[in-house]
């Protein structure tokens, strides 16, 4: 099943970041894009997960071009079908880790996975304030908290940044695994090319183009 597909995507800022970009992602399927700094990366990333709109060209999600969607049912699908993880964590400073990790199941109509805690190795700090954790736990956090409430496409912007290697290793095996068990997809940005090739598809922005490196 088709998730996600962009056609002749093309943006700017004040200059030409990319043009004419398409790019199809399948159920159970990991796609790398990566790049040097600057080349659009993230922002790509941005607008195939609708948070940023292309100056041309379309994206459509499970089949239906998010342009056409009303406000109210992007919003569910953002809600209940995209996850995001960012470098920022975006989490509620004021709040307990379980506390955040409550509010995504809430929302979702899902519960907490306690065996994710452990193999993301949050579980003994999980009622400590967000604030108390260091930047590599916040990140894994954050990532339960978007895992907890079981999206189709995950969207992964430099997940592993605060991380060690062996952590990072570890991360991207619960996202390999969870894309498979639940039918979902992955779009991860990265600057780690070790990284990037253990996905199903790796493309390199170049010259404002998206080619097909793997």
């Amino acid at each position: 099943m088709n998730l996600l597909s962009a056609k002749k995507l093309s943006h700017s800022f004040d200059y030409e970041l990319f043009s004419d970009i398409s790019i199809e992602l399948e159920e159970r399927e990991s796609i790398a894009i990566i790049g040097i700094s600057g080349s659009g990366k993230s922002t790509l990333l941005h607008i195939l997960s609708t948070l940023l709109k292309p100056q041309s060209g379309e994206v459509s999600i499970f089949g239906e071009d998010v342009s056409r969607m009303s406000k109210k049912k992007l919003s569910q699908i953002k809600r209940d079908k995209l996850g995001l993880v960012f470098q920022s964590h975006y989490l509620f400073k004021g709040f307990s880790s379980l506390e955040n990790l409550e509010i995504a199941a809430i929302l979702s109509k899902q519960n907490i996975d306690k065996d994710l805690l452990k193999r993301l190795k949050i579980d003994q700090v999980i009622n400590q304030k967000v604030t108390e954790l260091s930047g590599g736990q916040q990140q894994r956090v954050s990532i339960a908290r978007v895992l907890t409430k079981k999206p189709k496409i995950l969207f992964v912007d430099e997940p592993t940044g605060n991380l060690d290697k062996l952590t990072a290793n570890e991360v991207m095996e619960i996202f390999f695994e969870y894309i498979k068990e639940h039918r979902a997809g992955m779009v991860l940005v990265t600057h780690d090319e070790e990284l990037a090739y253990k996905c199903s598809k790796v493309y390199k922005l170049i010259d404002k183009e998206l080619v097909k490196v793997n």
